[in-house]
């Protein structure tokens, strides 16, 4: 087609041409981490989201979340044995690590060795079992869960089953499958620490001699790394720098680009073994550095052909740190705030009855409940993708973003019920270890702020919308003439985009959604109806938030993480539904998904009202609003009498308690806390009848000094009650009452 403007269709003529050079006059240039980074990774449900209709039936056909037999019976056998292994406080108060017996169970036994394939020796699990292996060692003790996660995920381990040669597997995997070798990866910088793209460490190509020849081809090295968990105690570091070629060794590009390497840490100028104290939780983590180290070139992962690609090796390989152990640790956080949490409510009493029936302690129940039910559910989706091939870099954001700050709520929640009992620390404490390692879990792998105001939407909108890309990627064809064409049928497909997306959102406002064709029974069909009407008004405000700040819009970080707010809740709500279907829609877990579902509607309600609030164009903002809201806002918190019902679901055991605390490791030994808490509930619910009646009937009886057991005489003489209830109230009164001590120590704290 000949470029010459008199010889295209008016459309091109008058409408995309000029389209085309606004869109190459607003929208910023884009950095080659930025492309790496959008490159990286898939689309997949975040994708559905975007396009303002999501085909519900692509979710449901995923299938449930499944162990394999093998799978399961790790789970049963020895991450059962390690967690009985564990002692808690003897790691975090007086040995400061793990024992060496800890430590050689998990190498003996391919804790170090999930993902790699089992024809170098490792266990080959899939990401959900991966999963539940960090979730249940969570549970028992989080430095322990954290030494396992790290290999497992963002490591060695990772970058060579994706980009190694076959000789680097061959040698490497077998090693780490065996925990011959101990590895880590040095990423952050003192300089850089989320803008990790910018980090100062480099290597220069150069030739030198090395182990008695001459002349070999390598790098020589220059760094200095912080936050490196596992680096004190590493036998093997990866490393992230950037490669310069100044004497063009290896081509015509002086400025090669981030590259990624393989260095024993025994290697000559290589400086480890100093730690770091992450507040309390005390797993091997320190600073790395080294000065002028040479590594010979097939050293690099992947050897020579993967220089310069390291940005976009780390961004695919991201998503496991993201999507599988942070979300691990807090859904575990969540399971045993539920367990013992709920269980400690029921046991203590103040002012003759249960803690945990007033409505106070009731309201923070149901917050640790309902968003227990929430991290777990969006914890086995995004594993179950992960499994099936996706990469979905977004969703990971979300889940790490997410889980680990309900986390925050839930911990915090949970240490408000426990009161004196949460502050002081010792063995007894079950919250406290985890109180202290929140910050850690939102500030690894991308701090939160950041990958809320930046990450999830900035990054979403560009890879998941299903114009933009194309957009961006018509703007940067060379060829003007297939430029032109490309954008503009993307720039019409998006144009027919936001005009059925704003209709819907009209349409669906004014009758509250009741004309969305899903399938579901109820509850479950009425909420996907609310999800649909939402995923329209998002698409709908994503495309106006675009076309009113253009490239600004990289730099309104609370806009942008409004935005992604309301994709986060779509797809948290999205989680729970599918958890609902997989298990059988069972009626008992009715509260919770109600409660769910509630909440996260209700917050994206109140993303929209801020974003819409805050929109610099305010004639736009008035007008969308009118599209998004057109008979206001109806979405409704969840309810207290809804709350109640969670409540009562902590407070006594039953199948949905179990279903939600599914994967915890619960001691059988009375001997610790959470067993403690197990026994004495069941107990104390089985005294509550004759505890009930000899409150309720004793007459004439004054409270003395002899306590409970002249209350028991009273009602035995005056025949209220039984010799074997009496015991029941002694034995539940027993147990009552070594549930509620707190540890306490000699003056010097020994």
């Amino acid at each position: 087609m000949s470029h010459d403007t008199q010889s295209q269709p008016w459309r091109l003529r008058w409408i995309s041409e000029p389209m085309l050079k606004l869109y190459r006059r607003v929208t910023p240039p884009m950095s080659d981490t930025e492309r790496e980074a959008l490159d990286a990774g898939s689309v997949w449900w975040d994708g559905e989201l975007f396009s303002g209709r999501p085909q519900w039936r692509k979710l449901r056909q995923l299938p449930a979340p499944t162990l394999s037999a093998e799978e399961q019976a790790f789970l049963n056998g020895p991450v059962e044995i390690l967690c009985q292994m564990i002692d808690d406080w003897q790691i975090t108060h007086e040995q400061r690590d793990l024992s060496p017996q800890v430590w050689q169970y998990i190498k003996d036994n391919g804790f170090l060795s999930m993902i790699i394939p089992k024809a170098y020796g490792g266990l080959e699990f899939s990401a959900l079992a991966h999963s539940e292996v960090v979730m249940k060692i969570a549970t028992r003790s989080i430095t322990a869960a954290v030494t396992v996660m790290v290999p497992n995920s963002l490591g060695p381990s990772k970058l060579l089953l994706e980009y190694g040669t076959q000789k680097e597997k061959d040698y490497y995997l077998p090693r780490l499958a065996k925990g011959v070798e101990i590895p880590c990866f040095a990423l952050t910088s003192p300089q850089a620490g989320s803008d990790a793209g910018a980090i100062p460490d480099f290597g220069i190509v150069c030739k030198q001699d090395y182990e008695g020849q001459k002349d070999v081809l390598g790098i020589r090295l220059t760094w200095d790394k912080r936050y490196i968990t596992l680096g004190p105690v590493a036998t093997l570091l990866g490393l992230a720098f950037k490669l310069y070629d100044p004497d063009h060794l290896l081509g015509d590009e002086e400025n090669i680009g981030i590259t990624l390497a393989l260095i024993p840490t025994d290697t000559e100028g290589v400086t480890i073994g100093r730690r770091h104290y992450p507040i309390n939780l005390v797993f091997m983590n320190g600073p790395n550095s080294g000065k002028e180290v040479f590594i010979p070139m097939d050293q690099v992962i992947g050897g020579v052909e993967r220089v310069g690609q390291g940005w976009r090796m780390l961004m695919e390989c991201l998503s496991d740190g993201r999507g599988i152990s942070l979300p691990a640790l807090s859904a575990g956080a969540g399971k045993m705030a539920t367990r013992a949490v709920g269980g400690y409510a029921r046991i203590r009493r103040q002012f003759k009855m249960p803690i945990g029936r007033f409505e106070g302690v009731e309201e923070a129940l149901a917050r640790i409940g309902g968003l227990t039910y929430m991290m777990d559910a969006a914890r086995t989706l995004t594993a179950v993708a992960l499994d099936r091939g996706e990469k979905p870099a977004v969703i990971s954001a979300i889940v790490k973003y997410h889980l680990t700050e309900n986390m925050r709520k839930v911990i915090n929640d949970g240490m408000d019920v426990l009161g004196g009992a949460g502050i002081c620390l010792g063995p007894r404490n079950l919250l406290a270890r985890g109180y202290e390692g929140i910050p850690i879990s939102v500030t690894v792998e991308g701090a939160n702020i950041l990958t809320r105001t930046m990450i999830i939407f900035g990054q979403g909108a560009i890879r998941s919308h299903p114009w933009i890309f194309k957009e961006l990627e018509a703007i940067g064809e060379a060829d003007p003439d297939v430029s032109l064409e490309k954008f503009d049928r993307a720039l019409f497909g998006h144009m027919g985009f936001f005009n059925r997306n704003l209709f819907r959102s009209l349409w669906h406002g004014l009758t509250s959604s009741r004309f969305v064709l899903v399938r579901g029974k109820p509850p479950v069909k009425r909420y996907l109806q609310h999800l649909t009407r939402m995923s329209a008004a998002f698409a709908l405000c994503t495309d106006v938030a675009l076309m009113t700040l253009g490239g600004s819009l990289k730099r309104r970080e609370k806009l942008s993480g409004r935005l992604g707010d309301i994709l986060s809740h779509l797809y948290l709500a999205s989680a729970a539904l599918k958890r609902f279907e997989d298990q059988g829609n069972p009626r008992e877990d009715l509260p919770l998904l109600n409660w769910v579902c509630q909440y996260n509607l209700y917050e994206i309600q109140k993303a929209f009202d801020g974003l819409l609030q805050n929109l610099p164009n305010r004639a736009m903002a008035w007008l969308i609003r009118w599209f998004v809201f057109p008979l206001g806002q109806h979405f409704k918190a969840p309810s207290d009498k809804l709350g109640h019902h969670i409540a009562e679901l902590l407070l006594s055991p039953s199948a949905a308690r179990d279903r939600l605390t599914a994967g915890l490791y619960i001691p059988e030994s009375t001997d610790e806390q959470l067993g403690r808490i197990e026994d004495a509930l069941v107990k104390v619910i089985k005294a509550e009848p004759a505890e009930r009646r000899l409150r309720r009937e004793l007459k004439n009886y004054t409270p003395d000094y002899t306590g409970l057991e002249g209350m028991l005489a009273a009602g035995l003489e005056q025949r209220i009650i039984t010799e074997l209830d009496a015991d029941l109230i002694r034995e539940a009164e027993a147990a009552r009452n070594d549930v509620i001590q707190v540890d306490d120590f000699s003056a010097d704290l020994t």
